[in-house]
Parts: C-alpha cells; sequence; structure tokens
C-alpha cells in the first residue's frame, strides 16, 4: 500500500474488516457493529480499493478471506487491541465492579467448583454476579462465539487439540485455554449389583446394561470409542444428561454407569455405590477452561480475574493434585 493510500484509510475500514473476519459473514459482521449489511459492503468496497486485493470472496453461506487478508488480520487485530485499551483502559476492581460472568458448565464440574468459587466471590467481590448453564456439547465455541457464555468449563480433548494443530500451522486461534484440574472415570453401580463381587473384567462389563451420560443426548460417548477400537461394545439402555441424575438412577438400578471419581462423594450417595476401575484404558480426564481471546463485553482484566478465580476454586477443591505449568 503506498503511503499517500494510507494516509486516507479510514479507522472504521479496519473495524469492519476485523468483524467480517471474525464472523466470515457480511450479515453477521453487521449484527454485531450494529450498522447495516450495505454499509459493511460499502466499507470492504473501500478497503479493497485502498489495498488493490479482493480481501473476501464468497464462499457457501459467508465470506473466505485471501491469503493478503489473512496475512493483514492478526496485525490489524492487535493494533485495534492497543487503540481500545490506550482509550478505554482496561481495569477491573473486584471488591467494587458489578461484573456479570455467564459459565457453561456440566453438574459435576459445577458441584465440584461453585462452592469454592462463591466462597471467593463472597469474600472478594460481592458485587460480582454469576449465571451458571448447563453445558450441553464437548465443543462450546460457538456458546462463546455468540457469547451466550463468557467462559466454558470442561473436558474438551477434541477442541484443544485442533487449536493446538491451528496454532502450529501459523493460523490464528480465536480461543485460549488454562488447565483447571485432572480427573478419573471410573464404574460405578449400586453397592450391592452382582458386578461388585469379583473383578469387573472386559467380559463381564460389556454383557452389562448400561446409563450413559451424553451433553448431546447420543447413545455413544468417549468410552464407546474406546470400546470400538478394540473391537468391543456395551449396549447403553437410558441415556440422561446430568451425573447427579446417573448416579441416582445407578444406585437403584441394575445398570452400570461412567463417572468421575471425585463426584461420588459429592451426589450423597456414596454408600449406596460401589465404584471400580474401568476394565480397559481411557484418556485421562483434563478439565480446562475455555474463553474466546478477545471479549466483546467484558474487559480482559476481569476476565482474567475470574480465570483465577476458578484456579484458586480448583486449588481447594483438590489442594494435593499439582498440575504442568
Amino acid at each position: 500500500m503506498q503511503t499517500h493510500q494510507f494516509r486516507h484509510l479510514d479507522l472504521n475500514l479496519l473495524r469492519v474488516f476485523d468483524e467480517v473476519m471474525t464472523e466470515r459473514s457480511l450479515t453477521r459482521a453487521a449484527d454485531k457493529l450494529a450498522i447495516t449489511q450495505p454499509a459493511v459492503s460499502n466499507a470492504i468496497r473501500r478497503l479493497r480499493e485502498v489495498l488493490g486485493d479482493e480481501l473476501l470472496v464468497r464462499s457457501g453461506q459467508g465470506v473466505a478471506p485471501t491469503p493478503l487478508a489473512n496475512a493483514l488480520w492478526p496485525s490489524v487485530r492487535e493494533s485495534l487491541a492497543r487503540l481500545q485499551q490506550a482509550f478505554a483502559p482496561d481495569t477491573f476492581d473486584a471488591a467494587h465492579d458489578r461484573q456479570a460472568f455467564v459459565l457453561a458448565m456440566a453438574d459435576a464440574t459445577t458441584a465440584t467448583l461453585l462452592p469454592h468459587l462463591v466462597d471467593i466471590l463472597e469474600a472478594e467481590a460481592p458485587q460480582v454476579s454469576l449465571q451458571v448453564q448447563p453445558l450441553t456439547t464437548r465443543d462450546p465455541r460457538p456458546v462463546l462465539d455468540d457469547e451466550s457464555a463468557d467462559l466454558a468449563v470442561g473436558y474438551f480433548p477434541f477442541v484443544l487439540a485442533e487449536m493446538t494443530a491451528r496454532a502450529q500451522a501459523g493460523a490464528l486461534v480465536d480461543f485460549e485455554s488454562r488447565r483447571l484440574y485432572d480427573g478419573e472415570y471410573i464404574c460405578v453401580m449400586r453397592h450391592d449389583h452382582p458386578l461388585a463381587e469379583g473383578l469387573l473384567t472386559l467380559d463381564r462389563y460389556c454383557s452389562a446394561r448400561h446409563l450413559l451420560v451424553s451433553f448431546s443426548g447420543q447413545p455413544f460417548g468417549f468410552l464407546d470409542e474406546a470400546l470400538a477400537s478394540i473391537g468391543r461394545k456395551r449396549r447403553v439402555v437410558l441415556t440422561v444428561n446430568q451425573y447427579f441424575t446417573a448416579a441416582r438412577v445407578a444406585a437403584q438400578s441394575d445398570l452400570l454407569t461412567v463417572l468421575p471419581r471425585h463426584m461420588v462423594p459429592i451426589t450423597g450417595l456414596a454408600g449406596q455405590l460401589a465404584c471400580r476401575p474401568l476394565p480397559l484404558r481411557v484418556e485421562a480426564v483434563h478439565v480446562d477452561a475455555l474463553w474466546r481471546t478477545r471479549s466483546r463485553h467484558i474487559p480482559a482484566s476481569a476476565l482474567a480475574w475470574m480465570l483465577q478465580a476458578l484456579e484458586r476454586a480448583a486449588k481447594a477443591a483438590f489442594p494435593d493434585q499439582e498440575l504442568p505449568l
């Protein structure tokens, strides 16, 4: 871009460009910016004239960036963020600010972290409010994208693997994560279940009737994938979306279920349940916080404070657990 062209570059064009690159849609970008779609189209047209590049081309229901657009975007985004910080300093005073947070978590995670998190809020941030909504997916990025949640906390192995692959390939990653604690899944049944006696072998496990906790409602989970990888399968006869419900049903039936080990005492049903190691190897459970790199309505300092509070709540729940840095 020539110097004389840069002099006539309107900063608003870069704001529109950043939003369209984020949303990959002129319509959604217009909604986020609270302007009309023709105004977005006109801004992109003007930027094309300045830069001498198409920048964005139609792709399906949205738009796809050109190589130049992909190359420019990280610098544009970083510059806009610095300008925003300069004109509206990001300061969060936990003791006095009335910040509201929306967290998406499954019931097991909520029951583990929330009592300790409430203690922190009452002591340090009495004006802060929390809304916890149920986590219904192993990929919460759409929920974070549309900002119906500020943070998601859970087990997101495929999301984190994809984020790592994109970062290694040099692509822009719109999300960040932080490890909060590690867990372990175990087999749970009523205390006087026939399979509670003796070794729980793979054959005995697969021949039983099973209760699956599935956020999506699909009767197939990560354990079924692990079984399929070794040529085995189990019979899932009931699917629910809460660990508490699964524990109560297992305590009063012949169904086997799988729960996080630390969840069993939280249910209040430990005396009615028998716990056994799973008869096959499964991946360790890593519980992570996931959030959008740039929030439109939560100051970065407020988000950083909430992440620290979640880490402290996890430390209080698992005082002997040391996570790798």
